[in-house]
């Protein structure tokens, strides 16, 4: 499935753009990556997510979940 299938179908299930969903979806990227707990695991699973800045885009991270998930 392509990312703009992907895309356009959540945007279509929950009444919103696609646009939208690629910012919420960011958003929520860019939280979960500026508020790590110090609990020494989500940092290191967060560092397995392939991504050319600090934080993935929301591509990034469903390639890499798709891929953990086929595996």
């Amino acid at each position: 499935m392509s990312m703009r299938k992907i895309y356009r179908e959540v945007a279509k299930k929950h009444g919103v753009s696609v646009k939208e969903v690629k910012e919420e979806m960011q958003k929520a990227l860019d939280h979960a990556y500026t508020n790590t707990p110090d609990d020494g695991v989500t940092g290191v699973c967060q560092k397995q997510v392939p991504s050319k800045g600090d934080i993935p885009t929301p591509e990034e991270f469903i390639k890499y979940a798709a891929n953990k998930i086929k595996k």
